[in-house]
């Protein structure tokens, strides 16, 4: 996590900052906080940030554990794009068809009902899904999940997603010539 947060530019100190306190924090048990961080990693689809993550937090899960948060980046991915289909389109008629698409995994993730729901509740923040976040907060504030906790996977979605961000915009800018004022 040191390299990565030293990847950083200086404009991104608040990214830095978040990070390390995330890493840290104590509002989540280990197990819940390294599949958040492995869940959102993944989503952010940066390969930088998703080989930084699982070096610091893979050792931190048991091997079922790491599946289960692959696992649930994995249906969250397929999930939140048509779940998010179903309710942009403004139409009830695909609210009210079956999806249609294997989720067997949500049966059986390989951890506790909790630990998947709050990984899949982070991995919908970073793809934006509104309904999919809407009904994993509802089943983990059901199952006694605090709103703190659930916070916390939301933050840390957040973070590993914006040091995605500016990890590839800072690539992409680095290869165009600068503009120099007159």
């Amino acid at each position: 996590m040191e390299a990565l947060k030293n990847s950083l530019p200086e404009h991104a100190r608040d990214l830095k900052l978040n990070l390390a306190a995330l890493a840290s924090e104590t509002i989540l048990d280990e197990e819940k906080k390294a599949g958040a961080f492995v869940a959102s990693a993944i989503a952010s689809r940066n390969g930088e940030v998703i080989r930084a993550v699982n070096q610091e937090f893979a050792p931190r899960l048991s091997p079922a554990a790491l599946k289960a948060a692959q696992a649930a980046a994995a249906v969250m991915a397929m999930n939140n794009v048509y779940y998010r289909f179903t309710h942009l389109v403004e139409s009830e008629e695909y609210a009210r068809l079956p999806a249609r698409l294997r989720m067997n995994v949500m049966a059986n993730p390989g951890t506790s009902k909790e630990n998947f729901e709050l990984w899949s509740l982070a991995v919908s923040a970073v793809n934006g899904c509104g309904k999919c976040l809407a009904a994993h907060e509802r089943v983990l504030r059901a199952a006694g999940v605090g709103a703190e906790q659930v916070q916390a996977a939301a933050r840390i979605a957040a973070v590993v997603h914006a040091v995605a961000v500016t990890l590839e915009a800072e690539e992409a800018m680095s290869a165009v010539p600068a503009v120099v004022s007159e």
